[in-house]
């Protein structure tokens, strides 16, 4: 039988359980991106609050790219200081430190573009933000995955334990997924695999950058919940996830839904407080961990710790993301360790955004 609160290893990184704490956009970085002093007492209280693996919120590749205000930079050796920092308040609670690298493209909320670039795979106004990007060229394409590289590469120099790629919830590389922002007419379009091409290129630098030892890890929805012929369908993402382990991912943590899918449903869903709402992808979730040799994270509104045990012994899904409630409850895994029936104060109403940097209401004074 296996237990959440048991020592694993995804391509040697020893976790000490289960428990994943998933990427969670803080808005707490400086406007140049730099690590803030407050950043890091947020990631000091993550470490110390008993997660296997933390995995921070995304940070920028390029320069010109910045989805929102108050992110984290890794595009340059500048960071490298703030960054070390920052994966060790992370360690020295006994949690391992992932950096999430990302770009977001034409789905940015930053307020002053002054200097931004918004590349897209073609240039199709974005639903939510009405930005219509520049179809990124060859060359681009290029610059992106060698970004990638680079970051990964600055994140294991600064002391991470693995870095997370982005590819899901609408971003630039979720974006080349998604058929009606994705509309080339050459091998980055068309099929599900030319269109998955820039992703299999970016873990293929990624992995070339940082060697066959260091853990990548890739966040990837298994479906964009869009109307037909618009959206990434569960089918088309399994073929993604399941070429991706064949070239040697380590974890993939499984998502679904972007802001453009006009569902009115999103990756973190209010109103989950009974059992049967809660741990809402891991059907979908399930399917995809008996397909690959690679680990598999459910995230999703895991809220009740004998579910989530539940399920790790009557599936193959062996890790389990947990966001919202450590925003609420940084030390929430060290409760439930002392009492496996300890209900999570996170009500999931998603307040925690309306603020700056993210709260959760019932920390606020």
């Amino acid at each position: 039988m296996k237990e959440i609160f048991e020592s694993t290893q995804i391509n040697g990184m020893v976790l000490k359980n289960r428990i994943v704490r998933s990427a969670l956009w803080m808005k707490m970085a400086n406007s140049d991106g730099l690590v803030a002093e407050n950043l890091i007492k947020t990631y000091e209280a993550l470490g110390n609050g008993g997660s296997g693996l933390v995995i921070t919120g995304y940070a920028t590749v390029l320069e010109n790219d910045r989805p929102n205000n108050g992110m984290i930079g890794s595009y340059s050796d500048i960071f490298l200081e703030g960054l070390s920092r920052l994966s060790s308040a992370i360690q020295k609670g006994g949690a391992k430190a992932a950096l999430q690298l990302a770009v977001g493209g034409s789905q940015s909320h930053i307020s002053d573009r002054t200097g931004l670039d918004f590349i897209g795979p073609s240039a199709i106004e974005n639903r939510v933000t009405r930005i219509t990007p520049r179809e990124m060229s060859h060359e681009d394409i290029k610059h992106v995955a060698k970004s990638f590289g680079n970051a990964a590469y600055r994140a294991k120099q600064a002391g991470f334990d693995a870095v997370q790629l982005h590819a899901a919830h609408g971003y630039l590389l979720s974006q080349f997924l998604t058929p009606y922002y994705n509309r080339r007419s050459d091998e980055y379009g068309g099929a599900i695999h030319n269109r998955a091409r820039i992703i299999y290129e970016v873990y293929k630098e990624v992995r070339t950058r940082v060697g066959a030892e260091y853990p990548i890890l890739v966040k990837i929805n298994h479906d964009d919940f869009m109307d037909e012929g618009e959206g990434l369908t569960f089918d088309e993402a399994l073929q993604v996830i399941e070429h991706l382990d064949s070239l040697g991912v380590d974890a993939f943590e499984v998502s679904g839904t972007n802001e453009s899918s006009g569902k009115g449903i999103g990756p973190a869903r209010k109103r989950i407080s009974k059992l049967e709402n809660q741990s809402y992808y891991k059907n979908a979730t399930s399917i995809i961990a008996d397909r690959v040799k690679a680990p598999v994270i459910l995230m999703g509104g895991n809220r009740n710790l004998p579910l989530v045990q539940e399920i790790l012994n009557s599936s193959n899904i062996e890790y389990f993301s947990i966001s919202r409630p450590l925003l609420s409850e940084p030390d929430l895994p060290l409760k439930w360790k002392g009492n496996s029936s300890y209900m999570p104060r996170c009500i999931s109403c998603n307040k925690c955004s309306e603020t700056t940097p993210n709260s959760c209401f019932m920390n606020r004074r």
